[in-house]
């Protein structure tokens, strides 16, 4: 194992010894460590895996004692805690060592979600129901399950909803139906809805998704009308203030939505979920939608692969199947005699049917492969039956990086620098990316930036010369609310007929149109002819080609793989060489937290004894890092 530290990662150690009174290198190391593994994404340092072993920290290696010594000597410690004591430290009873801030987000989330998840909705109008199912879903049947109806009813049944689905297998749909379902039951009263996503290009996607999609849905006019479609991001739906992690709701200042849907939940970090779920108001329902197999957040946690467990393997709740039945004419696995169920088992639901990749589609097809990690047969897979809509080619050397990159970068880029107005372009300059595995190097971002500027200004197409040349492509990497910009948000640098020429950054509009502004108000941003994978998540793009880099790096997974393959919907190309490829297929990314646990303790026999319950969120005063 190999760990690079920081500065904070040594001066938080540095604190802990001063306050422990204990210069010993083995708290030293821990502690750095614990620091050290948030910023990588975890939430808490696994001591099991280390302890009795050899670590590399910064170059140098250095074994723990075993495991039963370090816990032995962390429990003297007045820095370190048992849970639910406010130390700055805590390790908890299967040897993780969390930073009490973050032991506090994972308790409060999981508190949370288990007080919500344990009870049903009352007073539901099973007939109205019934019949608005009917509505909103027809040409169900033909003996396979239509899952979306299942995830509807059991966001409507439960104040905590899952709903979890590969792109094109109709998340949008499902919220747009629930949207209705809900508002059918509350008769004529208004319920408050909340659609959120933790970036505003994702929250610009659910907005024109649910607009075009609530106009052809089985309901009256005033349903219809009643479904909102105006999203916003989840900072700005708490309240940021500033730039800090602080909002104006809270436990004490609750949001007054009775619904709260996030979109692009595998985006969201562990701090920022429990922001929101300890914001909401004790009745309020909470659903979130997105990808379980995509990258999670680049900050701390991978919340939506721990809420959604193992999948769907766990069955349903006897009086859920009975709901399902009764109500939508769906059958589902259910609990038998002996059956212990987690307490999310009627919270989650995955949808199976994709609608956009179908059986032929070799993109739909090597997903499905590349999750199951199957490294050798999706390789012979794309060599040996081409697909017209897949594809799998050697990385060109540096040197011919730019002559390889030519034929693309023309077809995918030249429609947009032809288009003859700013709608036009920004449109067709969303039907093709490129895509990085990392930032840096030849084959990053920046390298591809630069070659693409270079293969179009070769041909006239571009004047690099000037830095506001027309068609440059900028992306946003900071919120600006007063602009109502998001980081992640693309615009064109495009000259406006109505200013005599002048060139502005146009954007494309909440309301289907189009905005511009001068370049000198831009927020910080970026050339955007490339974005990294993790960019790209919330985006989706007709056409993208995956460019790897030369040599291996952690960042390379089979998550990274599978989120940048199905940003696209027509087609994807893949750039690596075969050996690398094969290593990120196989690689894993493993981000070590208790909420899984705490969720899902049927899949883990020691996590009976975690002492998680609904409710038992400990009250401390103050934060720590």
């Amino acid at each position: 194992m190999i760990y690079a530290l920081n500065h904070i990662d040594r001066h938080f150690a540095d604190f802990i010894c001063r306050e422990a009174g204990e210069p010993s290198p083995v708290l030293r190391l821990v502690a750095s460590l614990a620091s050290n593994v948030v910023g990588e994404g975890s939430i808490c340092l696994d001591l099991a895996g280390i302890a009795g072993r050899e670590v590399r920290v910064d170059g140098a290696s250095e074994t723990l004692p075993s495991l039963g010594e370090v816990r032995g000597f962390l429990a003297g410690l007045p820095v370190v805690g048992r849970p639910g004591e406010f130390r700055p430290l805590v390790l908890d009873d299967h040897d993780r060592l969390y930073l009490y801030r973050y032991w506090l987000y994972e308790r409060e989330l999981a508190s949370v979600i288990l007080d919500k998840a344990a009870g049903t909705w009352g007073g539901i109008d099973e007939s109205l129901l019934a019949d608005g199912m009917e509505r909103l879903f027809p040409g169900s049947g033909g003996g396979e399950t239509d899952w979306q109806k299942v995830a509807a009813l059991a966001a409507v049944r439960k104040r905590f909803a899952v709903i979890s689905g590969g792109p094109g297998t109709g998340k949008t749909s499902t919220v747009v139906k629930i949207l209705a379902l809900l508002l059918e039951q509350a008769g004529d009263s208004r319920p408050r809805f909340a659609l959120a996503a933790p970036t505003g290009k994702a929250a610009a996607r659910l907005r024109e998704s649910i607009r075009l999609k609530k106009e052809t849905l089985g309901c009256g006019d005033a349903v219809r009308a009643g479904i909102p479609d105006q999203v916003t991001t989840i900072h700005r739906l708490l309240g940021a203030v500033g730039d800090s992690m602080r909002f104006r709701h809270s436990r004490e200042n609750p949001l007054p939505h009775d619904t709260v849907i996030v979109d692009e939940a595998s985006m969201v970090s562990l701090p920022l979920m429990a922001k929101l779920a300890t914001a909401l108001r004790p009745e309020a329902r909470l659903i979130l939608l997105g990808d379980r197999d995509q990258l999670a957040s680049v900050e701390a946690g991978a919340v939506l692969g721990d809420l959604c467990g193992g999948g769907r393997d766990a069955p349903f709740s006897r009086e859920f199947a009975a709901f399902v039945q009764k109500v939508g004419g769906e059958t589902v696995p259910e609990e038998g005699p002996m059956d212990i169920l987690p307490p999310l088992a009627d919270a989650l639901v995955v949808l199976k049917k994709n609608y956009r990749f179908g059986g032929a589609s070799g993109i739909g097809e090597v997903s499905r492969m590349v999750n199951a990690g199957e490294p050798e047969r999706i390789v012979s897979f794309l060599e040996e039956r081409p697909c017209t809509d897949i594809a799998l080619r050697s990385l060109p050397k540096a040197g011919d990086l730019k002559k390889a990159l030519a034929g693309e970068v023309i077809a995918g880029y030249g429609a947009y620098l032809a288009a003859r107005t700013p709608a036009e372009a920004l449109a067709a300059f969303d039907a093709f990316r490129i895509l990085c595995a990392v930032r840096e190097g030849v084959h990053g971002v920046a390298g591809i930036n630069r070659l693409v500027e270079e293969i179009l200004a070769g041909k006239g197409m571009v004047d690099p010369g000037n830095r506001w040349y027309r068609g440059r492509p900028v992306m946003v990497t900071a919120n600006d609310y007063g602009l109502k910009l998001f980081n992640g948000d693309v615009g064109l640098v495009l000259p406006d007929p109505e200013q005599g020429g002048r060139m502005r950054v146009f954007f494309a509009a909440p309301d289907g149109g189009v905005r511009s502004l001068s370049p000198l108000r831009l927020p910080a941003h970026e050339t955007v002819y490339a974005m990294t994978v993790h960019k790209s998540q919330g985006s989706e793009f007709d056409r993208v080609l995956l460019v790897l880099p030369e040599t291996d790096s952690p960042v390379l997974s089979r998550e990274l793989v599978y989120t940048g393959i199905t940003r696209a919907r027509r087609s994807a190309g893949i750039w690596g060489n075969g050996e690398l490829f094969r290593a990120a297929l196989s690689r894993r990314i493993r981000r070590t937290s208790g909420l899984r646990d705490a969720l899902w303790p049927g899949e883990n026999p020691q996590a009976a004894g975690n002492g998680w319950c609904a409710g038992s969120v400990i009250e401390a005063q103050g934060s720590m890092r």
